[in-house]
This record gives C-alpha cells, structure tokens and sequence, in this order.
C-alpha cells in the first residue's frame, strides 16, 4: 500500500510542477500581450513551450507554407482524456458514421481557428493568453471537452503584417489614423504568400495552407469550429448568430446552438461594457468560408469579427473619438474563445446527440450526382473529392436520367463509366452542397458568391437523380507509356485539358518546337480537332535527342502521343500547311502593385507557379511605364482600377507595342481600361436603368440597399456561346458556363472577334439583380481585338477567380499561346 501511495505522490507532484513551469504569455515572451506583434517563430515557441511543461497540451505540425513557416495546432483536454485521445477521436468518427463501428461518445470537440487573414492579427496574440488561461483557470472545461486550437492559419501572411509595422510603427505608437504605421503598402498583409483569401479557399483547396489543414480537420470533425477574424476600426464585435441567408441544410439545432452561444457571450461583453452586435452582414450561404465549411460539415460554425484589421496597429483613434488598442482586441478575442470552450462543455452531450443526427441524409432530393467529361477533367475533379474525403465510385449504366445541368432541365446523358458522387454518405450535406445546380436564397444580399455548381466549374456534363446510382468503388487511370519513332515525321497530341497545357509548357521549356493546328485534320485514320499540338522532327533536327526528350516528357505528364510517318494529312492539312502554326516559347509579363487587385494577380501568380509551371516576370506598376516591352511579348492585366493609372501616354505606348506584335490580356476589371477609348474596338453597354421621377429620388432611407440589389450580379453562372473555330476556344465546345462577378457590360466587338459571348442573357445559377440582368443582353465574355500585327485580349469574365473555375483555365492558356499566333521568339 506505501509503495502505490509513493508512486501516485510522485506522479501528482511531478505532474503539478510541469503545470507550474508553464510561463504565461508575457513571462515567456518578455512584454504583455498587446504591446507588440509577435512574430509567428515566437508564438510557435510559446505553443512548445506549452506542451513540453503540460500534460494537458499536445502540439502538432500538420504542414509547412510556402515560405517554410510550420502550420501547427494544439491538443488541448484533462490528463486522463489525453491518455485516451485516439479513442476518443475514432469514437467520434464512429458517431458521424465515417468510421465503422458504434459509440456513444459524450465528449465535445471544439476547434479554434485564428488568423486567417494575416493583418487581422490580434487573434494570434489572444490564442496565446486563451491556451493558457484554459491549462490554468478553466481546467474543469478539459474534462468533458477537446480543444483544438490552430494559432495562426496564415503565418507568411502575418509576418508579412506583423513584419512591416514593427519595422514601421512609431516609438511611441501614434494613434493618428493619417499616421504610415495605420496605412499598409500593397498588397498588405491579409492574404498568403500566393496573395489567395484563405477564409475563400476551404471548398477548393488550392493552397497549401488549405489541404494541408483538411488533412487534420478530416481526422477530429469538430462540432464546433471558430474562425476568428477583424473588421473596420469603427466597427465593435461581431459574433453568432449569423445573419441570413443560411444556407437550406443548416439545421434548427445549428441555428439554435449560434443563438446560445451568442447570448453567453453577450454575458461576458455586458458585464465588461463592450459593445457587439450578431445577425448582420455575415451570412451562412457560400461553402468555402471558415464557418460556412465546417457547418456544412456538421459544425456550428462561427466568425468571430474583433474592430480593428491591419489599420489598428498597437492603437488607433477611432471616429468615435476613443482608442481601440491591440490590448483589447486581443482581450475580447480571448473572452469569446473561452466562452465558447465554456458552453461547449456544459452542452457536450447534446452536441454529440445533434451532431450524429445531422448526418442522416435520407431526407436529401438528389440521392446521386452522376458526371462525364474529358478523362483530365474528371480526374481533376476526384483529386478535390480526395482532399475533403468525399467518396465517389464509377457507374456502368448506360444512360442515367435527371436534372441535367448543360440544358438546365430534366434530360439525360450517356453515363457509360461516369463518375458518380452521392449523397448516402456521411459528408453527403457537403456533396448537395458543392453540386447542387442552384443554391436557394432566402435573402439576396450576400457576403459573397450566390453559384459555384461543381459540374459547371469543371466543365462536365452532369446529371442530378433522385435515385441513388449504384457504382463500383474506384477505376485506375491508364498509365500511358510511348515509345520513340525515329523515323517517323513527329508525333500529335490532343488539347482538351490543363493537363495537356502543362505538357506543352514543359516541351517549351525544354526547347522543344511545338506546332498547333488551327484546322481539324486527319493523318493516318486517327482525327484531330482544332488546337492539337503537333511536334515535328523538321522543326527539331538541331534539337539533341529530341526523340527521347519529347517521349520522356510525354510519359512524364501521361499524354498519349500519336506517332505518324508521314505528315501528309488524309484529310484536312498537312503539317507544313500556314493553319499549323509554331508556338512561341512567350516572355510573359505580368503587371503587378498599387491599381491592381493583389487577389487576382495573386492568381495568376499561383497560375504560373504551382499550375501552369511557366515562367513570368512580374513588373511593378512604380516603374512599369519605364519599361521596354519590346522584350515580351505578352503583357497580361490583372483585374483591377486602372482608371488613374493608364493615362493618354500610357495607352499611347500600348498601342504602338501592340501594333508591333505585342499581346495584352485584360482580366475584369482591366477591360475597362480599353473601354470606350480610341482604337481599342471596346466600347460600354449602357445600362438602361427605369426612369427616376422627375423631382428626384423618392425611395426611403432604410429601401436603398435593397434597391441596389437590382443593379447587382453577386456571383452568378452564365450560359454563353463560344465560337469554336476561334484559336481562343479550342478544347471547349460550343458552350460555356462563365462565373460573373458583377454586372459590367461591353458590346460586341466590331471588328474583332467575339469568342465567348451572351445575345440574350441566360443565368443557371446564382443572384442577379433585374436590371443587371437586362443589362448584359448582346455583351461580349472574350474576346480579341486586332491592332496592326497584335492584339488585345479582353476577358470580362474573370477565368481564374480563386483559381477554383478549373474549366475557364484553358481559355486563359489559348490567349497566351494561341491566339494571334504572329510571332516567333529565336
């Protein structure tokens, strides 16, 4: 009996003195928390530090950035649960039906996610003081409760903040909101390194921070996730509940638990005399937000939004007249963190209870969504299916029936080996959601986007039954394995995917000519459509083993080449005919910097980079006009305000290049630059808006905003047509669903050549406004416009919006490449 009681004494006591070398935030790191911006290498100590002196903590790296920084979380719960944490964690899966088994868990697990946006930092600062007030004074909430705690969601992009105004700030901080340590450079901190909006990239996962977070979110399920956030500095707190539109699938539960939580927090924000406000302006409608995707997950998910942003700094006067400092930001921030710990455990047994309910999907419409397409396409579309977990399966009917999506009715098509992705399994919720041919609105002013159909983003005919499709569980892709032809004239490959893209980069950048054809052709009984890349022994006779190069690059991408003796055509053109042009191996440049959106030249960045696998050169828009263009011969324009940029001169200086052989392309916002201006062949729809009465504007104050929801697209799916024969458009078909963000509207080309474009506008999918809606009756998507030897290429439509639109890709590939193909760089 002494020697149980020995050993018990020195467990407890050598258990109470690593609680007691825990350091408080401001013992560790040598300042209170608010008095400075720590730098993530610091917090990540303070969280190491944390779980080598508590047997409550577990710390995990569950990722890198692309600027090396760890992505970690923290494990947070009692002794006894954390010897038991991986039981814990499976008898939760087993509760969502994910993994097999049963159970009856009664434990709450709660995930706290903070800066996602680099420059809304406070929330950093606060995990610090939240993860130790929970090991310290709220330890009796561990005991029915797991935290999980992600202390920074974006680190390159909070050291790019916390970076900058350290080394900005004046000593004493200044509180004059006219003061430079107030007022962030572009492209500011918020975004990550590709300049992406992590909080918009949880659906699609293209960023490392994103599908590297999935990996580990996949693994606990939380029921309940916070995303912690800031706005305008004049703005108090926001939290739950959300404000409409919620999203049909949210449950009564999800929406009452919000409620709940709200009102504890109000308790703690009463007693303290902070000011708040809930159900407003933070809706429950687009799937990709960090409350959104965890709701639609299960979850209650919640965004919490503390005053402040990256204008806040240390302290800034707010137009109230007081000032808001980082002390309480940081300090509300923590407040809510533990109350939502705090009801979270006392409610633990009715989160496990609702949670298992909500994923019964008996009760969805659509019980399978049954997809065909290109091969590359689909495979595409599997490789997001596997980041979520969502399972998918092949079916071997021969024809299915349902809505169909490309005709936005009921139809069928041919579903021989189609993908099929239903809706009986545990993440079904999640599948209605991100398929679903058009979301229902019960309130038209969003946060953002209204449309996002995955069928449509990736450019697959699709089907949605109300019948669950029976399919098989998996199907290898085929790996291709050519072989070199010497002797014969060259080899043909097809264009349908950014796959095939990827593989013409890698030839280019490996000195390989390639040609396209701009005529379908047949050569030794196999048929070529327009845009098929053709690479020749002629063209390569000084190429060293060229053979052995472009089969080797081929087998690398598994692109099925086709090899042909001779290139005498038996039908169509031969490969020496003028309609089978070289490809240039283009000098891309990429303008960058103040007047454009640091988002969507973040896009093509990442475009570039991590997709395409091309080189750029990016030019600053502070020296931009000093440039030679001559050395490039593509210049692409980001979206962005360009009105005070591009002067007289500078349009002047454009033309002449242009007219030489230069290539702009023009993303969004850009095209107005060209707008209306002379020799650019652009000109404005005019928006034909009801007449006012006369005496003047009569609709009450508290009408107007709902008034300009007439005048709005908020992310919209459009059905247009595409004139296929046009080297713009090769690899798509006669039709094509463009996501439009907003309402701008620009006549047909006159003597260009309109590619993508709308007579009567015919929207699938999302909001727009009626007269928004009017107004793009005859208006251009892409197009090109023709100036002495070059062009211009205007893209209304956005095709790399978050990079998630997988099917507006190849248009984007076609302007650079294809398109006016005039000249030819040695």
């Amino acid at each position: 009996m002494k020697k149980i009681f020995l050993t018990l004494f020195v467990i407890t006591t050598s258990w109470g003195f690593a609680q007691n070398n825990v350091k408080s935030p401001a013992q560790f790191l040598g300042y209170e928390i608010g008095d400075q911006f720590t730098r993530h290498a610091d917090v990540v100590n303070y969280f190491n530090h944390v779980a080598s002196n508590s047997e409550l903590v577990t710390y995990h790296t569950y990722g890198k950035t692309n600027e090396r920084r760890p992505l970690t979380y923290a494990i947070i719960t009692s002794t006894e649960n954390q010897k038991n944490i991986e039981n814990i964690r499976l008898d939760h899966l087993k509760n969502t039906g994910i993994a097999a088994g049963n159970s009856n868990p009664k434990i709450a697990i709660v995930w706290l996610s903070y800066n996602v946006h680099g420059n809304e930092a406070s929330s950093t600062e606060a995990s610090m003081k939240t993860i130790y007030e929970l090991i310290t004074t709220k330890k009796d909430w561990l005991n029915n409760t797991v935290v999980i705690m992600d202390p920074c969601v974006n680190p390159d992009g909070r050291d790019r903040y916390a970076n900058w105004y350290n080394q900005t700030k004046a000593t004493p901080y200044s509180t004059d909101q006219n003061a430079s340590e107030h007022n962030e450079p572009w492209p500011g901190g918020r975004p990550n390194h590709y300049l992406f909006d992590l909080n918009r990239d949880w659906a699609w996962a293209t960023q490392v921070e994103s599908y590297s977070r999935l990996t580990a979110y996949n693994k606990w399920m939380p029921h309940v996730h916070v995303d912690f956030h800031e706005q305008g500095i004049n703005e108090p707190y926001y939290f739950a509940p959300a404000a409409e539109p919620f999203h049909e699938i949210i449950t009564p539960w999800q929406r009452d638990f919000q409620t709940q939580i709200g009102k504890n927090h109000a308790r703690y924000f009463d007693a303290e005399g902070w000011l708040f406000f809930t159900k407003e302006r933070f809706d429950l409608l687009y799937p990709s937000y960090g409350d959104t995707y965890p709701t639609f997950m299960g979850a209650i998910g919640m965004t919490y939004e503390q005053a402040g942003h990256g204008r806040a700094g240390l302290g800034i006067q707010t137009d109230e007249g007081y000032v808001l400092t980082l002390k309480d930001r940081a300090s509300h921030h923590t407040t809510t963190g533990l109350s939502t710990v705090e009801i979270s455990s006392k409610n633990a047994e009715k989160l496990n209870t609702e949670f298992k309910k909500f994923f019964n999907n008996s009760g969805l419409k659509y019980k399978s969504y049954v997809l065909n397409g290109e091969v590359d396409k689909i495979n595409a579309l599997t490789r997001l299916l596997d980041k979520h977990e969502i399972k998918y399966g092949y079916t071997n009917n021969a024809k299915i029936s349902g809505f169909n999506f490309r005709e936005n009715k009921q139809g069928s098509i041919n579903a021989n080996g189609a993908l099929v992705v239903s809706t009986d399994q545990p993440k079904g919720k999640m599948v209605k959601v991100l398929f679903e041919p058009d979301a229902k609105l019960s309130e038209p002013l969003t946060y953002d986007i209204t449309a996002w159909s995955i069928p449509h983003a990736y450019g697959l005919d699709a089907i949605a039954s109300t019948s669950l499709i029976p399919a098989n569980g998996s199907k290898k892709n085929k790996q291709i394995s050519n072989t070199a032809n010497s002797a014969g004239a060259g080899y043909i490959a097809k264009w349908n995917s950014l796959d095939d893209a990827n593989f013409l980069a890698d030839l280019l950048k490996n000195k390989i000519r390639v040609r396209f054809s701009e005529k379908d052709f047949e050569n030794n009984n196999e048929k070529f459509k327009k845009g098929s890349l053709i690479i020749t022994k002629s063209d390569n006779r000084k190429t060293k083993d060229y053979d052995k190069t472009v089969i080797a690059i081929a087998n690398k991408h598994n692109r099925k080449l086709y090899t042909t003796i001779s290139s005498f055509a038996s039908n169509g053109v031969d490969f020496g005919s003028p309609d089978v042009k070289l490809i240039n191996n283009q000098k891309i440049a990429v303008l960058k910097g103040d007047y454009t959106s640091s988002l969507s030249y973040g896009e093509i960045w990442h475009f570039f980079e991590q997709q395409l696998q091309y080189p750029i050169t990016s030019i600053d828009t502070d020296y931009f006009k000093r440039v030679d263009l001559d050395k490039y011969d593509v210049l692409i324009l980001p979206n962005g305000y360009y009105g005070g940029y591009l002067d007289k001169s500078s349009l002047d200086k454009l033309k002449g290049w242009i007219r030489s052989g230069g290539k702009v392309i023009a993303i969004a916002n850009a095209v107005n630059a060209f707008a209306n201006k002379d020799g650019f062949d652009l000109k404005s729809n005019k928006n034909k808006q009801e007449k006012k009465d006369s005496i003047g504007n009569l609709i009450p104050y508290d009408k107007r905003e709902r008034e300009r929801v007439k005048d709005f697209i908020t992310g919209s799916i459009y059905k247009t047509q595409v004139d296929t024969s046009h080297p713009l458009a090769f690899g798509y078909e006669d039709t094509y669903f463009s996501l439009k963000l907003g309402s701008s509207s620009y006549q047909f080309l006159q003597d260009g050549y309109n590619v993508a474009y709308m007579k009567e506008p015919i929207s699938v999918s999302g909001f727009s406004g009626k007269n928004a809606f009017k107004s793009l009756k005859n208006s251009l998507v892409f197009g090109e416009a023709r100036m002495g030897s070059g062009s211009i290429i205007y893209m209304v439509d956005n095709p790399l919006f978050r990079s998630f639109w997988e099917n507006g890709k190849l248009f984007f590939v076609n302007a650079i490449f294809f398109t006016n193909n005039n000249k030819f760089r040695l």
